[in-house]
Formats: structure tokens, C-alpha cells, sequence
């Protein structure tokens, strides 16, 4: 019982320094990185995984000094037990709640590698190919309702760096693939293969961005509901090194 209550204890402090952390962070940090930490003036922080700060100590750092040669001040004003508050509350914005799924993920994993080819555009721990997004942590930052319409419905929702472009040169020539990068004169693609193409846009007599596309196939035909089940189960456990 005693150690019951000391879980519980824990539990609620956890608590507790997260909703204080959210307010300290609405005061001192949603100018620049949003209200809900989706970025703004300064970068996104929805993410499990911050590049400047890979660990708490290492976050609370960056809160109270700030990084030397950009725009994010320090905070010198937060005590050290204020400036763990507000990591606890920014680490709490990239993470979705695990949820309890119908599905196996192990019977998951097997369809991902297997039936699905998945590892053929996506990598997991270092494994496979990077034509798509980088899977290691999808589970901590989406939802299972997005992971199963991005299975069923790819177009639906496409990452920003993933959206699909079609163009035609003054030759003829049609290509379509993923936008690399663009700038006022040239426009540069990947295309499903995975090779690059890159284009002025003077040569161009088309450019048509397809909103609403996707390079990856829908798998609502392709997966019975169980294996899809089975397939999202396995995502959503997929939650990085944590």
C-alpha cells in the first residue's frame, strides 16, 4: 500500500509540474513558438525529439541561457526548478497518449516488412529507405486515427516536405515526383524511384502541385481490417528510444 501511494504521489507531482510548466510556458515562450508549441517565430517544439536539446538537462540549458547566435533568449529568471516545469510541459507536446489498440504488433511488424514493403520508402531505427517520412517515433507523434487514414487515405494529409508536383518541359518531357526544394528560378524533385530531377523553371511550361496527393499508395484494398489493425498497432507502438 505504502508503495502504492508513494507511485501515486509521484504520479501527481509529474502532474502537477506539467500544468505549471504550461503556464509559465504560455507567459514566457508561446510569443515565439505558439501556443500549443507548433512553431512560429521561432521553431516547432510538437516533436519528441528536439535537434538543440536531446535530453531534459540539456533542454532546461536552453531554457535558462537561451542559444548563443539565434534569436532564443535565456531565461535567467526561471529557478532551476521553474526551468524543469516548462521541459516538462514542452517534452509533454510531442508525445500523444499511448493508447490501447485492437491490434498486434507484432503480427504489425511482420505486414510492415513483409506484404506492406514498407521498409521500401520508410526507415525505422536506421533500417530501410528514405524515400518517405522517418517512422522511429510516428507513434509518439500521431494519433491512430491519422496513422489509419494516412494508410487509407495518403493524399489526405501530406507532410509539407512530401507534397507531390508534376511538371512538364517546353520538351515534352513529364516528371512527377516529391518537391525537394524550390526558389524563384529553379524547382527540384524526387520522384518515386527516388531519383532526382532538377529543372529551371524557364524550361518549364507546367508546374501543377497537386494538393491533395500522395506518392504512397493506399492500402485500404491491399490489408484486410484486422491486418490493417495489426499494422497501425505496430506504428502507434513505434515511440523512439523511450
Amino acid at each position: 500500500m505504502k508503495i502504492l501511494l508513494l507511485v501515486c504521489s509521484v504520479f501527481l507531482q509529474a502532474q502537477d509540474d506539467v500544468a505549471r510548466g504550461k503556464k509559465l510556458y504560455e507567459g514566457f515562450c508561446s510569443l515565439c513558438h505558439g501556443q500549443t508549441g507548433t512553431g512560429g517565430k521561432g521553431p516547432s517544439l510538437a516533436q519528441p525529439t528536439l535537434a538543440r536539446a536531446p535530453d531534459d538537462p540539456r533542454l532546461i540549458q536552453v531554457i535558462q541561457q537561451g542559444i548563443q547566435g539565434t534569436e532564443m533568449p535565456g531565461f535567467w529568471q526561471l529557478t532551476d526548478h521553474e526551468a524543469g516545469q516548462v521541459a516538462a510541459y514542452v517534452r509533454s507536446l510531442g508525445r500523444t497518449a499511448v493508447e490501447v489498440l485492437p491490434g498486434d504488433p507484432a503480427r504489425g511488424r511482420a505486414l510492415y516488412e513483409g506484404k506492406g514493403g514498407c521498409t521500401g520508402c520508410h526507415i525505422i531505427r536506421g533500417a530501410g529507405s528514405s524515400l518517405g517520412p522517418e517512422l522511429s517515433e510516428i507513434g509518439a507523434r500521431r494519433s491512430s486515427p491519422y496513422l489509419r487514414e494516412s494508410l487509407v487515405k495518403p493524399g489526405a494529409a501530406v507532410p509539407e516536405n512530401f507534397k507531390v508536383v508534376t511538371v512538364v518541359t517546353t520538351g515534352g518531357r513529364t516528371v512527377r515526383g516529391m518537391r525537394v526544394n524550390e526558389d524563384t528560378f529553379s524547382i527540384q524533385l524526387r520522384d518515386a524511384g527516388g531519383r532526382f530531377h532538377s529543372f529551371r523553371k524557364s524550361e518549364l511550361s507546367k508546374i501543377d502541385r497537386e494538393n491533395n496527393a500522395s506518392l504512397m499508395p493506399s492500402y485500404e484494398s491491399k490489408f484486410t481490417p484486422a491486418e490493417l489493425d495489426d499494422l497501425i498497432a505496430y506504428l502507434a507502438s513505434l515511440r523512439g528510444a523511450s
